[in-house]
């Protein structure tokens, strides 16, 4: 994907990357970035799906830029595509270095979800227009 100067999607979560979360270089573990993600996705997924949803896939998922201590990571959320039971939710993660420098895109992914039951069985996710559910 090219590099866009502003993010896509709606901020559906955002924290301070931390000294705990860090490499001995400094950078932030990839694996941080990556739960962050999916928390995102899990909290977008969830809303339009009206309930419980399980992470059971990563379509893609590029890291552009590290991220540092200090950076606050803002993480954009779109969905892409629903299925039977399924949603699939585009995200970004960019950061503003320094707390509130430059707004820079630093990774870049598709996450899937499915609805589950209370079982923990797929279930449908509800057409928009039999919940009035918004995206």
């Amino acid at each position: 994907m090219t590099q866009q100067s502003q993010p896509e999607g709606e901020l559906a979560i955002r924290t301070l990357a931390m000294p705990a979360d860090a490499n001995p270089s400094g950078d932030i573990f990839g694996g941080w970035v990556l739960s962050q993600m999916d928390l995102a996705g899990g909290i977008t997924a969830g809303r339009r799906a009206r309930g419980r949803v399980a992470t059971v896939a990563i379509d893609a998922m590029t890291f552009h830029r590290p991220v540092y201590v200090g950076d606050v990571l803002c993480v954009y959320a779109q969905v892409a595509r629903i299925g039977r039971t399924s949603i699939g939710i585009d995200l970004e993660a960019w950061v503003l270095r320094g707390r509130q420098g430059d707004r820079v895109m630093v990774t870049e992914g598709r996450f899937v979800f499915v609805a589950i039951d209370d079982r923990g069985r797929p279930r449908p996710v509800p057409a928009l227009e039999e919940e009035g559910v918004e995206t």
